[in-house]
């Protein structure tokens, strides 16, 4: 019984082992095929090595992954798993086989319904309700032996000590591992990003300085020019024509600007409170014009130190980007400020048009812009903000939904 214990655990862990060596977790379509693979491979392989006790009772741990995968993957991902199961149940054949149809099914259906919300839980409690599950599936099997057999053993009762404790602790080690690999990959792609976000400081920073003065001498020889009353209508559009273009130079410039390193006249130490409020207060009016409501619930009493005009110009991205994104029909940007632990709390959701994962994955991405008029260096400079005070901002949305920005900042 043993060996066939530890057999078990290789095959569970397998997967996690295979995953963390050849991919990168980022949820291409060949990679989730791959894991689905290796997790219907780890299924099948707990089933034809169970642990069989002296009273013919046969147990195997098939329902460590056919939990993850529906966990993580909901009705879609593990209905192949559901399908193998039952297949290489009744070709194994023998007493139960019905009753494991039944347990299965009542999984499959059970299980799934939990996905969308545990996915957007924090690592810590995806672990426990991982457990949890995992242990309600093993009860309802146990009373299912229970009413097969009739007398309860000994046995009976030594399966069942067995049982609760390996299922809890083999599905925490699992929910571990893969929270801890979806923890790393995250490490790996906020290092990448304040790599890149330095270099892009050191560069704005001494380039957009030398690059504003010809620009505002241009524009104001410009503005003199427009006033002329000597100029043809020709003249003139070309004229326009050119105070847009300067403008929009300057734009970028001073986007760029929002890169270089925070100003020691500027930091303050502070609770964020006076920021959100100011840039809340500044939009109203733009907000009503698109009929936006604005909701705002602050209940932090933690302070941070930052750069302020960096910290209200990252909010103001970020809120003017959930107002653009309902002005066409209208909805509830809704911001809320409170501390979880040592952590500063910032979540800003909107009703707006959302965007798809392709989208999600360029999101902050340099001059990759949702407006044809956008340049993409507002979401960059809302990262690289974040990123300056080794915040973290996990990004939920839906096409025709919504989106929602949180944002986590250490204290």
């Amino acid at each position: 019984m043993l060996e066939s214990f530890f057999v078990n655990i290789l095959f569970i862990v397998l997967p996690m082992l295979l995953i963390n060596v050849f991919f990168d977790m980022n949820e291409r379509r060949y990679e989730k095929l791959f894991f689905l693979f290796f997790f219907a491979l780890s299924m099948i392989l707990c089933m034809n090595f169970p642990f069989v006790l002296e009273a013919g009772v046969i147990y195997d741990l098939r329902y460590i992954p056919f939990t993850i995968v529906a966990l993580y993957g909901g009705y879609k991902g593990v209905f192949p798993l559901f399908v193998l199961l039952n297949i290489q149940r009744f070709i194994i054949g023998g007493e139960g086989a019905f009753q494991s149809f039944v347990l299965a099914t009542v999984v499959f259906i059970v299980l799934p319904l939990m996905s969308k919300r545990f996915k957007a839980y924090h690592s810590k409690k995806r672990v426990i309700i991982g457990v949890y599950s995992a242990v309600i599936v093993v009860l309802v099997y146990l009373l299912a032996l229970a009413l097969f057999l009739g007398e309860l053993t000994s046995e009976f009762w030594t399966l069942a000590f067995y049982a609760l404790t390996i299922q809890a602790s083999v599905m925490a080690i699992n929910l571990i591992l893969i929270e801890k690999m979806i923890s790393n990959k995250k490490k790996r792609e906020y290092i990448l990003w304040a790599e890149q976000l330095h270099v892009m400081g050191e560069l704005s920073a001494s380039v957009s300085h030398e690059l504003r003065n010809p620009l505002t001498a241009t524009k104001g020889f410009l503005q003199l020019l427009a006033t002329s009353e000597t100029n043809t209508s020709k003249d003139q559009l070309y004229i326009d024509y050119s105070l847009k273009e300067v403008k929009q130079a300057e734009k970028i410039l001073n986007d760029y600007l929002a890169f270089s390193k925070p100003q020691s006249e500027h930091m303050i130490y502070s609770d964020l409170k006076e920021e959100i409020q100011y840039v809340k207060d500044m939009l109203l009016p733009f907000a009503t014009i698109h009929n936006v409501k604005i909701r705002f619930h602050f209940s932090n009493s933690l302070k941070k130190k930052y750069d302020q005009n960096q910290m209200k110009q990252c909010l103001l991205n970020l809120l003017n980007n959930g107002i653009l994104s309902m002005k066409e029909k209208g909805g509830i940007l809704s911001i809320t400020v409170k501390e979880e632990g040592k952590n500063i709390i910032i979540r800003i959701a909107d009703d707006g048009i959302g965007m798809t994962k392709d989208e999600l994955r360029h999101l902050g991405k340099p001059y990759y812009s949702f407006r044809k008029d956008g340049t993409g260096l507002g979401m960059l400079m809302v990262y690289g903000t974040i990123v300056k005070l080794n915040g973290n901002i996990d990004v939920q949305s839906k096409v025709g939904e919504g989106t929602i920005f949180t944002i986590a900042i250490p204290t």
